[in-house]
């Protein structure tokens, strides 16, 4: 039986590492596909047997063909996790047109030519496509080019789960909120309070760590989702639902 695979793009980073170690429950290799092979290595150096570093320009159609000719070498595409994702742009201002064009490509243009190299592998295994958006892409917090990026992710992944749906894919949204990563902790340099300030706009009272994420594409790349298509799900410790301190503000009660 040919061996059963994941990939993860942007796998490198703090939430791809742990998106790799939760699907490597179930599936029989995880390939970390990133820009850079060295850190991918690092990864899965790190992560131990049964993964597999790749280099991939997500933003390269090219390169994506290419590393789709080798994973259909290597088994049964299962299950494909759209998670590279970076922000240049903080605000429309301040945003050049290199700057928005950049976040689109790599968090918008990236996932659809990833998708549509990989495609007939997952058609062929009825696979499921988690792609990571960002509660970016559901309001306003900043990073404009990254969010309307997002957001397009958002529709995109809902795109192939009606176009797709009948081949038996599943195509699914997680949008993280806030998550402890070493982005994060290197803004805390600067700001040594960056986490306590936005735990205040939560209603958990914390920020989402990246084993959260992890477990929400876990259960979405399962048979126990296997009814979940098109949905996008925030793992954001609340913060769509509402922000506490506006509620006290609004109610003028500190039931909030």
């Amino acid at each position: 039986m040919a061996a059963s695979l994941a990939i993860i793009t942007g796998s490198a980073g703090d939430i791809g590492r742990a998106i790799a170690a939760r699907l490597a429950k179930d599936h029989d290799q995880i390939i970390l596909a990133d820009i850079d092979l060295s850190t991918a290595t690092a990864a899965a150096e790190q992560l131990g047997a049964g993964f597999v570093p790749m280099q991939l320009d997500v933003t390269d159609p090219a390169s994506c063909a290419a590393a789709a000719e080798h994973i259909a070498q290597m088994g049964t595409l299962r299950t494909l996790v759209n998670n590279a994702g970076a922000s240049v742009a903080v605000s429309m201002q301040s945003a050049t047109v290199s700057d928005w064009q950049s976040d689109r490509a790599l968090n918008l243009d990236g996932p659809y030519f990833v998708f549509q190299a990989l495609a007939d592998q997952l058609i062929a295994a009825k696979g499921a496509v988690i792609n990571i958006a960002s509660v970016n892409g559901m309001g306003v917090f900043g990073h404009p080019a990254y969010s309307a990026a997002k957001a397009g992710m958002i529709h995109f992944t809902k795109m192939i789960a009606v176009e797709y749906g009948k081949y038996g894919i599943r195509a699914n949204t997680v949008a993280p909120g806030t998550v402890r990563t070493q982005a994060w902790t290197d803004r805390a340099q600067a700001n040594p309070q960056v986490f306590e300030e936005a735990a205040e706009h939560y209603a958990l009272g914390r920020i989402v760590d990246p084993t959260d994420v992890a477990e929400a594409v876990g259960f979405l790349a399962s048979p126990l989702a296997g009814a979940i298509t098109g949905v996008c799900l925030p793992v954001d410790c609340g913060l769509t639902a509402g922000i506490p301190a506006l509620a006290r503000t609004f109610s003028q009660s500190q039931d909030y």
